[in-house]
């Protein structure tokens, strides 16, 4: 089910560090007359972000320098209005519910497509104290191993190094870690 074009033309920011996925989403935003704008990195994300004032957002979370999680905390802070939707290739459940938490509206899993993207912003998500008993599913200790560490790299704001020594593992450790695709249970 396609989004129908904004009556007025709304500003969206996209923030990701991937050239090619960002110039790609631009275009097809534009085709359904969004006003577009692009940042690579924090820096640029926030000068854009406290000169044009965008209505919404659309930001990687990991990228060099500062985390998108960073991003969504000082965007809100410029801009309460600002609609975020969080974009990763790393998804955890601790990231998505710190990124929730922060102020975004949802929270995808790359790969997204545009229609997927838009949805999300009328999809908002709820952060719940706990799930229903009935819908618990155990996950892995793959699985837990991998939001530990995402928890701990978040509390540490990305650094790989204070992290490591939080997790008493050598950083080029979890560095590997950090490589591998999460484990889907």
């Amino acid at each position: 089910m396609s989004e129908r074009p904004p009556e007025k033309t709304e500003s969206i920011l996209i923030v990701d560090d991937e050239e090619y996925f960002r110039e790609r989403l631009a275009r097809a935003l534009a085709r359904r007359n969004y006003e577009v704008r692009q940042a690579g990195n924090y820096s640029e994300a926030i000068e854009i972000i406290k000169t044009d004032r965008p209505d919404r957002g659309i930001f990687d979370l990991r990228m060099p320098g500062p985390s998108g999680l960073e991003l969504v905390r000082m965007a809100i802070e410029v801009n309460p209005l600002m609609k975020i939707v969080v974009l990763t290739g790393y998804g955890s459940i601790a990231t998505a519910t710190e990124a929730i938490r922060l102020g975004a509206i949802n929270y995808l899993a790359k790969p997204a497509d545009t229609e997927e993207i838009l949805a999300a912003f009328h999809d908002e998500k709820k952060v719940e104290a706990a799930p229903p008993q009935n819908d618990i599913e155990t996950p892995s200790l793959a699985r837990v191993e991998w939001e530990h560490i995402n928890r701990v790299l978040a509390d540490c704001g990305g650094n790989i190094s204070a992290a490591a020594k939080r997790l008493n593992i050598h950083r080029r450790t979890l560095q590997r870690k950090l490589l591998k695709f999460p484990p889907f249970q």
